[in-house]
């Protein structure tokens, strides 16, 4: 049986990856749009290279994410440590999104509280999906699955 849960949870991180590149190529509108911060967008409108290594490497941990969803799901091949990143990738998305909520109501910085709210939501959802994907596929994952 399909595992719509990782399922969705893949195709949504990649899209994450995916609006990441997004910045690195269209940059400081994006970077603006996408609520990463004024001093982000300022220093890619001035050519620095912290801004894309930095939303590269975000990038490239979703697309990881997200074929560790796939592996999860049965779609693509076993990943190593299945199990153990899948846990991972669930545990950050639920934190991050929970610790969002109180950056807004405590300090939300240069970030605005919409962008706080808005992306602990997706957080919280993406980690709600990794969370009961895990779960019902948690007996395939075991080590002595085949």
């Amino acid at each position: 049986m399909t595992n719509i849960n990782l399922l969705a949870g893949s195709a949504l991180t990649a899209i994450a990856a995916l609006l990441h590149v997004g910045c690195i190529i269209f940059g400081p509108s994006w970077y603006r749009f996408f609520g990463a911060g004024e001093r982000m967008a300022q220093m890619a409108a001035a050519g620095k290279l912290a801004p894309a290594i930095l939303t590269g490497g975000i990038a490239a941990v979703l697309m990881v994410w997200s074929l560790y969803a796939l592996s999860g799901a049965g779609v693509i091949a076993r990943l190593p440590f299945v199990r153990t990143a899948l846990c991972a990738i669930t545990a950050v998305y639920l934190l991050r999104g929970v610790a969002g909520f109180v950056l807004a109501a405590v300090a939300p910085g240069e970030r605005s509280v919409a962008f706080w709210c808005w992306s602990s939501a997706i957080c919280l959802g993406l980690g709600a999906l990794y969370l009961v994907g895990t779960r019902q596929a948690w007996s395939q994952l075991s080590p002595g699955a085949a």
